[in-house]
């Protein structure tokens, strides 16, 4: 089951779209559905869960605490809805597609990709647009 979570921020998701794409993202890397929950926050929020579980003591737009079994994906995707917005700018992107495509970086890490060097973004980057592309079908 797909959970989502606001922790000290208002905004509109529509889960019930957003629920059926990740689900059919998942199906598509073979992968069975489990409990995942969606946290969305602010920058402070996620800085704090960056430094208290992870040491790092930098701002980022998510991080996924993955607790999978076998193929069904099971975690927690914090997302910071402060830096998505400013991702969005600075890349001349449309927020909602921005968010999108951190909301998919989650799964996809759930699903075995990495992105801590430069050949593993870019298999990232092309996974998140063949995802981001699933979404724009049947919608």
């Amino acid at each position: 089951m797909i959970n989502f979570f606001f922790e000290g921020i208002e905004y509109n998701v529509n889960e019930a779209e957003i629920s059926h794409w990740i689900d059919r993202t998942i199906v598509s890397e073979g992968k069975k559905e489990g409990d995942i929950n969606y946290i969305f926050c602010d920058d402070m929020y996620l800085l704090k869960i960056n430094q208290d579980y992870l040491n790092h003591d930098t701002y980022t737009d998510i991080v996924t605490f993955d607790y999978s079994v076998g193929n069904e994906l099971n975690g927690e995707i914090y997302i910071s809805i402060e830096r998505v917005r400013e991702n969005a700018v600075e890349y001349n992107e449309d927020i909602e597609e921005e968010l999108r495509r951190v909301i998919i970086h989650g799964i996809l890490h759930m699903c075995g990709y990495k992105d801590k060097t430069e050949d593993e973004g870019r298999v990232m980057r092309e996974k998140e647009n063949e995802k981001l592309k699933l979404f724009h079908v049947e919608q």
